[in-house]
């Protein structure tokens, strides 16, 4: 049921896109993302859903992806999804049936009044509603559409859906990730996270910043097409510039690094540490806190390049070497002499972590049916124009009447039609 009261305001008028009016109509994660960003730095941010109907909870689909859910103060098990929380702060939602003819005009008046609208239909999926970004850029020249698919407008693949697990084996990360040769455990691993959907809702970020930088100065709008499989064929970074200059496909290697050497994880007396050693002068410094001064110089491990070629023989000897301390201990030595190096947190221990807590990465927002939220906090630091969080990630519908008051005019006659019809809800 839809909300009538106001629009929440932001806590930062002055943030950087404070003025900025988005749109919405993606679900899942990366086109959420992109919109949570967006939101989180001052725009307007209004999420459209499926209205509920009978047999029909509507609604992101996320919303219903747990356990777990949130809890209210009282220990209770409310229906909003931890998986929701997490891409749809600084956002309020506008449930409208797209599928009515009233619907449709309701989109329409919207988009002719926003700068930007975000989706993730198939590709021609929004065109049997006219609501293509063709159609939608003709009432309003000045729009940014950004579309993300998961393989894009043009190509072979352009009509099949995308998910990120599928779009991480496709695009060649789960063929770089996870244990070595026959090690046990070996195999093709994805990421802990949905890690293509995060870089996606990113790149869109970007990528419509930068199409809001070109119309300032042409005074058009214009279609992004972004898709999952381009995006994470992308962010293999040097592990495709190591396929690209040699022609050799890089195998997993487990923890270790193809490039560098010593980085990687390392057994230690109460579990397992890191070493990122990036230079020689960290190799010798790391030599002497291991108490083998004298690696440092040897011909086999003195450089990088040495000691990627002899990868099998120092890592053995480094082991055993690290086995010998507590990780603590260890962190405290080498921390002492400059040497990068950190233990393998849980997720309660690194929301525990004395620096976490510094720098603030969690907050708690007030929440309707929990109390309060906890949610995680956008890494950016803007000295002038700082990210304000001003809404806990919304109910379906909860702002319906007000946000088509405010953009569109609509009284409650009005909105009791659209209501009637089955265009909003």
């Amino acid at each position: 049921m839809a909300d009538t009261s106001r629009i929440p305001e932001n806590k930062a008028p002055g943030g950087a896109l404070a003025g900025l009016r988005v749109l919405d109509l993606s679900r899942i994660l990366a086109g959420p993302w992109a919109g949570q960003v967006l939101g989180d730095l001052g725009a307007e941010v209004v999420k459209i859903e499926r209205p509920q109907g009978p047999g029909d909870e509507g609604g992101d689909d996320t919303r219903r992806w747990g356990p777990p859910y949130l809890r209210d103060a009282d220990g209770r098990e409310t229906d909003v999804a931890a998986y929701f929380l997490c891409a749809n702060r600084n956002k309020t939602s506008v449930a409208v049936d797209i599928a009515t003819p009233e619907g449709q005009g309701v989109i329409r008046a919207l988009a002719a009044r926003a700068d930007v609208l975000i989706e993730n239909f198939k590709v021609g999926g929004l065109a049997r509603y006219g609501l293509d970004p063709a159609t939608l850029r003709a009432l309003n020249p000045r729009l940014i559409v950004c579309s993300i698919t998961g393989f894009g407008q043009t190509g072979p693949y352009a009509g099949r859906a995308g998910y990120d697990f599928l779009i991480q084996a496709m695009g060649g990360l789960m063929s770089i990730t996870g244990a070595p040769g026959d090690a046990e455990g070996a195999g093709p691993q994805k990421a802990g996270v949905a890690i293509t959907d995060i870089v996606t809702g990113l790149y869109a970020a970007i990528g419509i910043l930068a199409a809001l930088t070109a119309r300032a100065r042409t005074g058009e709008g214009q279609h992004i097409d972004l898709a999952l499989l381009d995006t994470q064929v992308a962010s293999l970074a040097n592990q495709a510039m190591n396929y690209l200059t040699t022609g050799v496909a890089p195998e997993r290697l487990g923890n270790a690094h193809p490039n560098i050497v010593p980085y990687q994880d390392f057994p230690t007396g109460d579990g397992a540490m890191i070493l990122a050693v990036g230079n020689d002068g960290q190799f010798a410094r790391l030599c002497g806190v291991l108490g083998f001064a004298e690696w440092g110089t040897d011909p086999r491990f003195a450089t990088n390049r040495a000691r990627v070629e002899n990868r099998a023989l120092l890592v053995p000897l480094i082991g055993a070497a690290t086995r010998q301390r507590r990780t603590a201990d260890w962190v405290a030595a080498l921390e002492g002499v400059g040497v990068p190096c950190g233990p393998v947190n849980t997720l309660a221990e690194v929301f525990a972590d004395p620096q976490v807590i510094a720098r603030g990465l969690r907050v708690d927002l007030p929440h309707p049916r929990a109390g309060t939220v906890a949610l995680v906090r956008n890494p950016l630091n803007l000295s002038g124009t700082p990210v304000a969080y001003a809404a806990p990630p919304p109910a379906l519908g909860e702002h319906t009447d007000a946000v088509l008051a405010d953009w569109l005019g609509l009284d409650g006659p009005a909105l009791a039609a659209l209501k009637d019809a089955g265009a909003i809800g």
